[in-house]
């Protein structure tokens, strides 16, 4: 089966590395504390309910399905929020936000609202990431190395690194390490 993934144009590539723009999208979200295994466990969870049929139609139906995309993506949430992107690292440690990108064509007016009064609908407008993309485990010691990574080379390349990195994860978790796909996304001006 067929997993949509998030469109993106590429404007950089380089080995692992990659600049791209990524169109404006809706995103249903939710935010858990702990750490970042268990954030991404139970917010996976949560979001799935809501497009596995948890959710209510504008008309008052409910169960409406929604088409499952990749990836999956977790964030460390904080207070401070610059412009309408996602939000330093810092703040709030142990705090995470973790969503899913809803189908391309999606609009606020025509996703159902979600039963769940933690999951949240929210438009992210058109946004420039650096990308490092790698394979294996995304434990919090791996990810923080990543993350390094791709700050080092977003400062080769002269791009600001202020904005809170995410993790995004493509693979099922019944998929080998060696064969999932995940990247660090840093969003940039």
């Amino acid at each position: 089966m067929a997993v949509e993934e998030l469109p993106y144009t590429l404007l950089e590539q380089s080995d692992d590395y990659a600049l791209r723009l990524y169109a404006p999208m809706i995103v249903a979200e939710t935010v858990l504390e702990g750490d970042l295994s268990k954030a991404s466990n139970a917010g996976f969870r949560r979001i799935a309910a809501y497009i596995f049929g948890a959710n209510k139609t504008r008309a008052g139906v409910g169960g409406e399905k929604i088409p499952m995309t990749a990836p999956v993506t977790i964030e460390a949430q904080s207070q401070k929020i610059p412009m309408t992107a996602p939000v330093t690292i810092t703040a709030n440690e142990g705090q995470w936000r973790v969503h899913f990108v809803m189908p391309v064509g999606s609009t606020l007016e025509n996703l159902p609202v979600p039963d769940d009064p933690n999951v949240h609908l929210r438009e992210i407008p058109a946004q420039k990431m650096a990308v490092l993309v790698f394979s294996g485990f995304t434990g919090e010691e791996r990810v923080h190395q990543k993350t390094a990574d791709l700050h080092s080379w977003m400062v080769s390349h002269g791009l600001n690194t202020d904005a809170t990195p995410q993790l995004a994860r493509y693979n099922p978790p019944w998929i080998l390490p060696f064969f999932r796909r995940n990247e660090i996304l840093i969003p940039y001006p």
